[in-house]
Parts: C-alpha cells; sequence; structure tokens
C-alpha cells in the first residue's frame, strides 16, 4: 500500500469485479468495483465508446464550415464540427473523411492532426482525435438516418469568438476551434 498522499495519489486502483449493465450499437456501461489505494472498496460506473474523431473544416484560410443539428441531451440546437466515432479496422484519417463526406458534403484534400484527448476524464471511456482539414471538394452529404444537419460557412474569426462567449459549448469543436486559432 503507497504510503505518503502523493503515492496514493499515483497509484493504479485495482479493478476487482466487472459486470456489464447495458449496451447499445454506440455505448457500452459497465459496473466495475475498483479497489483504491488505502485499500478501501468503491463502485465505479464505466460508459465505453469507440473512439470518436472530429474534422474542422477550412473552405479558405478565413472561413470553416460548421454542421448545425438538434442536440437531444442538451435539448437545444449546437453549432459544431463534424464528428463521429471510427469504425472498426478504420484508421483516423478515413473516419475524419467519411463524417466530414456525411455530415458536411465535403472531402479534405489534407488532414493536419491537432490533437487526441479524452473526452472525460471521470466516468467516459472515449478518446477523440481532431484534424483540420484545408483542400475541400463538395460530395453529397450522407447523413446518418437520426442525422438532420445545417450546414453553414462562417467566418473563423466569428467562430472563435462564439467559443469565447460559450456559444459553441461541444468539446470536440471547442478544442479543435482553439488548437487552430494557436497555429494561426
Amino acid at each position: 500500500m503507497p504510503d505518503s498522499p502523493n503515492d496514493r495519489a499515483r497509484a493504479a486502483w485495482r479493478t476487482l469485479t466487472s459486470r456489464p449493465v447495458y449496451a447499445n450499437p454506440w455505448i457500452r456501461v459497465r459496473e466495475d468495483t475498483a479497489e483504491l489505494p488505502d485499500g478501501r472498496t468503491t463502485l465505479y460506473g464505466v460508459v465505453e465508446c469507440a473512439p470518436a474523431v472530429g474534422v474542422l473544416p477550412f473552405l479558405d484560410a478565413r472561413a470553416v464550415v460548421l454542421v448545425g443539428q438538434w442536440r437531444y441531451v442538451s435539448r437545444a440546437f449546437r453549432w459544431e464540427i463534424p464528428t463521429g466515432s471510427v469504425k472498426p479496422g478504420e484508421s483516423e484519417e478515413s473516419a475524419a473523411q467519411r463524417e466530414l463526406a456525411e455530415e458536411a458534403g465535403y472531402e479534405a484534400a489534407r488532414l493536419v492532426k491537432l490533437c487526441t484527448f479524452a473526452t472525460s476524464k471521470s466516468i467516459l471511456d472515449e478518446t477523440a482525435h481532431l484534424y483540420e482539414a484545408d483542400g475541400l471538394r463538395a460530395v453529397p452529404p450522407t447523413p446518418d438516418d437520426t442525422e438532420f444537419i445545417e450546414v453553414r460557412a462562417f467566418a473563423f474569426d466569428e467562430v472563435v469568438r462564439m467559443v469565447e462567449r460559450s456559444e459553441i459549448v461541444d468539446a470536440m469543436t471547442a478544442l479543435a476551434v482553439l488548437h487552430a486559432a494557436r497555429r494561426r
């Protein structure tokens, strides 16, 4: 057992038991019993998702494309970048191109990786890979059956301000925009 508070902060928790609670095509939920660094145990719920991609498409140096849709969980219409899951056996770049085409109606001549991040630090096991895209060419959009999407061009400076004013609250979109702004 670790001796100091710093040792306990860095000590791995041990999974004692794990049981599936729920699953659908997009998520799995499990409940674990975990042993803490001090020897006590706790229940821990975990939501597991496939890796995700997001792509910030630049029409030119000053304009980007965002997609807008009603988000059921937040009960609001949101502007965001095209995002989605990486399918088994699919590369991140292929998934980014697929989501860009499906949701926004574009394919990119070039993708540049902005970052990889954990979308939630406590209960959600999901890693997101964010890209910037340019050299766009229009293709027919093919949204999923449950997606009703509005596609719109915005001045990139305005999108940065939308993030700063918390008008864009999607984590993948905000992080992609801020990474792209930092690089410019």
